[in-house]
């Protein structure tokens, strides 16, 4: 059964899909993946307002040096020769200037053939949206165009205009998205590896580390060094890391104690048939001894006849929890005084034992179970209590165990009963508990847990039911094959 489990592990080791990813095809990538597109995303929200006010402050550069001309102009009070104006209109790239000053406006400079204008603009009151409006509409169409642009000259009420192409300002607008572009591509990338490489360190790492811990204990779940070693620390994924080295260790500890099981079971089966040409061998000769005539022979005959029946009961309580799994019950209806009565002949509790056996079953109660299990799970309980009232010496009352049952609906109720000294608070604490739940020294426990397990296999209950005086009282339900115990009880 162990090495079941731990072949059907080492299978999985060559599934894809318990294989540890590479760097990149795992979280690390995506996550890699997902830090360039954010911050991609975080430098085109950048990008679009300040190509946006790039174009504005291009436009009110040009307009400035508009208006220091006409303010030069204006206080000269006459016509500027065509040379100076086409000097003028150079050196702000426009193609007519005005001033408009207390509702007249002054032709400052113009070319011989003012063209006609495709669009204008206000920059004396210009929104966020409609800038960046403005400013994809001079990318994408601002090629040959022609605007008009106007605005406040300080704090005065003079307006200086401007007419010109839009090319040169589409083509300045171009150089300085392709310059942030590009630096947005080196920051975004630096931003990314950063973001990356902190992260990696601070989460993929310990993960991969937590990943690869479980696939080495996977792979020998019994080797000690393969338990994971957690970091020292206070974040979550240190606290995961004790977690899982405490899990690995108990279902080491847990694995261990059942390939011990294992192991046992299949130590007792090799021995079995050995053990009891022996025990039937020494049953013979002790029962020769009980014939002798020397009284010293005599006396040590029935001592020895009581070892040799706890060794044929230790034995054969090991043997029968040896086995893998219990077969299925054999169901039928099985009249239970019949099987109450073998166990009384086993038992073989005369008047020297000083123990009285009260059979209360009724002679015409049926039960639907296995009569062999039902018969093993009696013989071990009421073996249990012979053994528990044997044990008592303290007490003078007169001792017995009894043995009832009642039928209720489809459900039959079993109650073993005796006035012995009572379980101890250990054997209650592990009832049902191999090899510790025993309440007598040298016992092995294992009575209990085969009772549970043929009862269970008949889908019953049994339980230790608490009584006010001394002894100890077990409670057995089985419902019919048609029925449940649980939904007899809600019935």
């Amino acid at each position: 059964m162990f090495s079941k489990g731990v072949d059907s592990l080492d299978r999985t080791q060559d599934d894809p899909a318990h294989t540890m990813p590479g760097l990149t095809a795992g979280l690390s990538g995506r996550l890699l993946l997902l830090t360039v597109i954010f911050v991609m995303i975080a430098e085109v929200l950048i990008f679009v307002p300040s190509v946006a006010n790039m174009r504005l402050s291009w436009l009110r550069d040009r307009l400035n040096t508009a208006a220091a001309a006409g303010a030069v102009i204006d206080g000269l009070q006459a016509e500027l020769p065509r040379s100076v104006q086409n000097d003028t209109l150079m050196a702000t790239g426009a193609k007519l200037i005005a001033l408009r000053k207390d509702g007249t406006s002054r032709l400052l400079a113009a070319a011989e053939t003012p063209p006609a204008v495709d669009d204008q603009y206000d920059l004396s009151d210009v929104s966020q949206i409609a800038a960046v409006r403005d400013a994809f509409s001079t990318l994408l169409f601002g090629g040959n165009r022609v605007i008009r642009v106007f605005d406040v000259v300080g704090d005065s009420d003079t307006i200086i205009e401007l007419v010109l192409g839009e090319n040169k300002l589409r083509a300045a607008m171009l150089a300085y998205a392709r310059n942030v572009f590009l630096i947005s591509i080196v920051l975004s990338l630096i931003t990314a590896g950063l973001i990356f490489v902190s992260i990696n360190r601070i989460m993929i790492r310990p993960i991969r580390r937590l990943t690869l811990g479980m696939q080495n204990f996977s792979e020998d779940p019994g080797n000690p060094e393969r338990i994971f070693v957690p970091d020292e620390g206070t974040d979550e994924l240190s606290v995961a890391g004790r977690h899982l080295a405490d899990m690995q260790t108990q279902l080491q500890r847990t694995l261990r104690q059942q390939k011990n099981l294992a192991d046992l079971g299949l130590a007792v089966s090799k021995i079995n048939h050995d053990m009891r040409n022996i025990l039937s061998s020494a049953q013979l000769m002790s029962d020769r001894l009980v014939d002798a005539k020397d009284p010293m022979v005599r006396s040590f005959a029935p001592k020895l006849l009581r070892t040799i029946d706890r060794a044929v009961a230790y034995t054969g309580e090991v043997l029968a929890y040896g086995q893998a799994t219990e077969g299925a019950p054999k169901r039928k209806m099985v009249q239970l005084s019949l099987l109450v009565r073998d166990v009384r002949d086993i038992l073989a509790l005369d008047d020297e034992s000083g123990i009285e056996f009260h059979d209360s079953v009724p002679a015409d109660l049926t039960i639907d179970a296995d009569s062999e299990q039902l018969f093993r799970v009696i013989h071990n309980l009421c073996r249990n209590a012979v053994q528990a009232l044997q044990s008592d010496t303290t007490s003078t009352a007169a001792r017995h165990l009894s043995i009832s049952a009642q039928r209720a609906g489809d459900v039959v109720s079993i109650v073993i009963d005796d006035n012995g000294p009572g379980m101890p608070r250990k054997a209650r604490e592990n009832l049902f508990s191999a090899f510790r739940g025993s309440a007598r020294s040298g016992g092995t426990g294992l009575g209990l847990v085969i009772a549970r397990e043929l009862v269970l296999a008949h889908g019953g209950t049994i339980a230790l039911v608490e009584k006010p005086g001394p002894g100890t009282q077990f409670r057995i339900e089985i419902a019919d094959r048609t029925a449940s115990v649980q939904a007899a009880r809600t019935a």
